[in-house]
């Protein structure tokens, strides 16, 4: 921003909500910057950054399984799974590993509190 684009934010700062309604008419009638009036006008819209892409899916790796804590993660892992119990035993010894993939964010979000409460270190990516 230039100089004086920043002193005239400094004096605007120090307008009361009156003064500064009073001075948006002002601009909007000096520029002639009014809109017809239309549905959309009477309800607030949230503006959003279509731009950006939110994950829908989401995958939990677990990502670290303590050897003092690995029979507690490993029944955990069993109880997310199903795995049998030499295939829950290889799979966390084998770490870093994805314990499910492509699942909604709440889900992914119980499953990492369950391996956590276990003892676990997990990521949601």
């Amino acid at each position: 921003m230039s100089y004086k684009t920043l002193e005239i934010l400094e004096q605007l700062k120090t307008l009361s909500a009156l003064e500064t309604t009073e001075l948006v008419e002002d601009i909007k009638d000096t520029f002639n910057l009014h809109t017809a009036p239309s549905f959309t006008n009477c309800f607030p819209i949230p503006l959003i950054d279509y731009d950006i892409e939110a994950p829908f899916e989401f995958d939990v790796v677990l990502e670290a399984a303590p050897a003092d804590k690995k029979i507690s993660v490993l029944k955990a892992v069993r109880q997310i799974t199903d795995l049998g119990l030499k295939e829950a035993k290889d799979f966390v010894e084998s770490l870093p590993k994805t314990i499910k993939s492509g699942i909604s964010k709440p889900l992914a979000e119980d499953i990492k509190k369950q391996l956590e409460d276990a003892g676990a270190t997990i990521s949601i990516i």
